[in-house]
């Protein structure tokens, strides 16, 4: 119920270095200049409580269009976000949005760990190993697909 055009558009997440994330949205298509503000909620299983922004990105307007976390983990891949619209102090939209976190969140990888490279010249080959990158979410470490660039000087 609310408003029309006054809803989000665009909703993503994206975790980087595992534990922070950044929520951006696209402000609603009737929703002009600073009268209409959005409150971003979230909370990453049913037994929590929601978890208000404390820490907002914003518009030329000082409207709401994004939310930084940190210390962010997210269990059993799903999460629940909650954003409140309000113009003029009035809440006139509510949204709510259960996920399975794949869908509405990115991770951007950190690097593999520990790479090690051993050459020898007897066997005329090298051994480069690694471990797996730190993830928030992804435990499977099959879904990971490895590129080697290798460049003689």
């Amino acid at each position: 119920a609310g408003m029309n055009g006054t809803a989000i558009e665009n909703f993503v997440c994206v975790i980087f270095n595992v534990s922070f994330m950044n929520c951006t949205w696209l402000v609603g298509r009737t929703s002009s200049g600073g009268d209409t503000q959005y409150f971003l909620y979230w909370k990453n299983s049913m037994n929590e409580d929601f978890t208000g922004c404390q820490n907002y990105i914003k518009d030329n307007y000082g409207r709401h269009t994004g939310c930084r976390f940190k210390n962010v983990t997210i269990q059993n891949k799903r999460a629940s976000f909650l954003v409140n619209v309000s113009r003029s102090g009035q809440n006139i939209q509510l949204l709510l949005i259960n996920c399975i976190s794949d869908y509405i969140i990115v991770e951007k990888l950190t690097p593999p760990l520990n790479v090690t490279v051993n050459c020898t010249e007897a066997s005329h080959g090298c051994e480069i190993r690694w471990q797996p990158p730190r993830t928030s979410h992804v435990k499977r470490h099959a879904c990971f697909k490895y590129e080697i660039v290798i460049e003689n000087k």
